[in-house]
């Protein structure tokens, strides 16, 4: 499957966002933990970028407001993919 690099620049951006506002702090946490267990910093963010798609899609399909207990647990599974 082709990625599209309009959209996966975009969601990196809103990563990087989130990383330098510190908001959600697992944001940083995950970051971190994950560089430590072996995986780049690019290869990071791109997973932290799953997890951003996956609350798109959560609150676009389904009509739901944002829910932060939900995207700090998804963070949290990283590298496990998140559940949509």
């Amino acid at each position: 499957m082709e990625v599209n690099q309009r959209v996966k620049m975009a969601v990196i951006q809103v990563v990087d966002n989130q990383l330098e506002a510190n908001d959600p702090p697992e944001m940083n946490q995950t970051l971190a933990r994950l560089v430590a267990a072996g995986f780049s910093e690019e290869a990071t963010k791109e997973l932290l970028g799953t997890v951003v798609l996956a609350e798109v899609f959560e609150v676009l399909s389904k009509g739901e407001e944002f829910d932060p207990d939900r995207y700090v647990a998804a963070l949290n599974r990283l590298p496990d993919p998140p559940q949509v």
